[in-house]
């Protein structure tokens, strides 16, 4: 059933939650490509040419500083958000709708929950979200709801979105208050159970799918913390799989040949992004050691593809 509530209210008592798909990966052009590496680093090659001579770093092998990865421990409440705005460039374009749930991790309950508008002059991307920028103008308590927000911010001991590189970037900026609480990416950092049958980079619609969750509506930001809470309700093992998306992560890069590509893109590596002419993600040591394929460590200062 569709919600109800007003935009731009605090929706507090009830509990009924855009995603984007993810994005699929070209495949790179079969000539050897040669990857930056990180200082000190032997240099390597991805594509057909097996002749190289360059060292290859065993997915077995990781960085001792992240030797303590696995005792993560799982946070004890999350704050579940989700932003609607104008634009993909928070430089010019700004936030016009914030959706939150705090959720207890140990109950697999909501402890509260709001959605507010923010004022806009201009709703470029009204076409996907279907909000009016002359309803964002509309008399109504956003700055309460903004301090209250904040409350929600300072009980959280973390904080959850889906594509969390995305929303995190609107906070500091106009109407939002920086945050500095840990992010954690339920797209990019949390491992769902094989017997979904997920993609490595599910949607927030897809993953509610996966767990037999009612999708109603998409582009609106509480909704989709609302899909987030109802799969957080049904995964028996969250606790481990919110320690797992904590671990301290690394960019790697697939040592793959291009006729082993498949490998690295059925495991989520993204090819030429964020470094060029490469499949890489971002790994803690534990993920890098189960990989089938051998990976490398990569200098974050590498250049990036543009």
């Amino acid at each position: 059933m569709e919600n109800q509530s007003v935009p731009g209210q605090l929706d507090l008592l009830a509990f009924t939650a855009d995603s984007s798909s993810a994005q699929s990966l070209p495949d790179p052009q079969p000539e050897t490509v040669s990857a930056p590496l990180a200082e000190g680093q032997p240099e390597a090659t991805v594509g057909r040419d097996q002749n190289s001579t360059s060292e290859t770093l065993p997915a077995t092998e990781h960085d001792p500083a992240q030797g303590q990865s696995q005792t993560t421990t799982a946070p004890s409440t999350l704050l579940i958000l989700d932003t609607e705005t104008t634009g993909l460039n928070p430089d010019s374009d700004h936030c016009l709708e914030v959706g939150a749930i705090l959720f207890d991790v140990s109950s697999r309950q909501v402890l509260a929950q709001l959605s507010f508008l923010l004022p806009v002059q201009a709703n470029a991307a009204e076409p996907i979200n279907r909000i009016p920028a002359s309803v964002t103008t509309v008399a109504q308590p956003w700055a309460a709801a903004l301090q209250y927000f904040q409350t929600l911010v300072d009980a959280a001991d973390v904080l959850v979105a889906h594509n969390a590189a995305f929303d995190r970037q609107w906070f500091g900026r106009g109407h939002l208050p920086p945050v500095s609480k840990p992010w954690l990416c339920s797209m990019e950092e949390m491992r769902w159970p094989a017997d979904r049958q997920l993609r490595p980079r599910p949607s927030v619609r897809d993953l509610a799918l996966a767990y037999d969750i009612p999708v109603w509506a998409a582009h609106r930001a509480l909704t989709d913390c609302i899909y987030l809470a109802d799969v957080f309700r049904r995964c028996d093992d969250l606790e481990q799989r919110l320690a797992h998306g904590l671990e301290p992560r690394s960019l790697f890069k697939a040592q793959v040949s291009y006729d082993e590509r498949h490998l690295a893109r059925d495991a989520g590596f993204r090819w030429n992004d964020p470094v060029a002419g490469a499949w890489t993600r971002r790994l803690s040591a534990r993920e890098a050691e189960a990989l089938s394929f051998a990976v490398q460590k990569l200098d974050t200062s590498l250049t990036m593809a543009s």
